[in-house]
């Protein structure tokens, strides 16, 4: 991955909001993600896939359930540029809708395991 592919990633709202719910989260299962964006399955999906094509996050799969985290080997300077945007956009819409949207959002398949 690029400096050029890194920022481009970034630069579109859905993946810079999913990234950074993940990084706040660690983990995410994609319905996760759709319920706190209020986007469909497959523009999340899609765009998830483009994100793990670029190495910046990593996949599993549980049961039913793919979850997303942002990637262990992913560059120091990229990790230092997401670790600052989170701690940047801090309090500011939307990124404060995604978290309350996510806090509410029933039977979350990670819940039990993240308590």
């Amino acid at each position: 991955m690029t400096a050029t592919e890194f920022f481009s990633a970034l630069a579109n709202d859905t993946r810079l909001r999913c990234l950074m719910l993940m990084w706040r989260h660690a983990e995410l299962c994609v319905c996760e993600l759709t319920h706190a964006l209020g986007a469909s399955q497959p523009h999340i999906s899609r765009h998830l896939a483009q994100l793990r094509e670029l190495g910046i996050v990593t996949d599993r799969r549980e049961g039913l359930w793919v979850y997303y985290r942002i990637s262990p080997t992913l560059p120091s300077w990229a990790g230092s540029v997401l670790s600052e945007t989170a701690s940047g956009i801090a309090g500011s819409a939307p990124f404060t809708h995604d978290e309350a949207a996510l806090a509410t959002m029933a039977n979350r398949p990670g819940a039990a395991r993240c308590a």
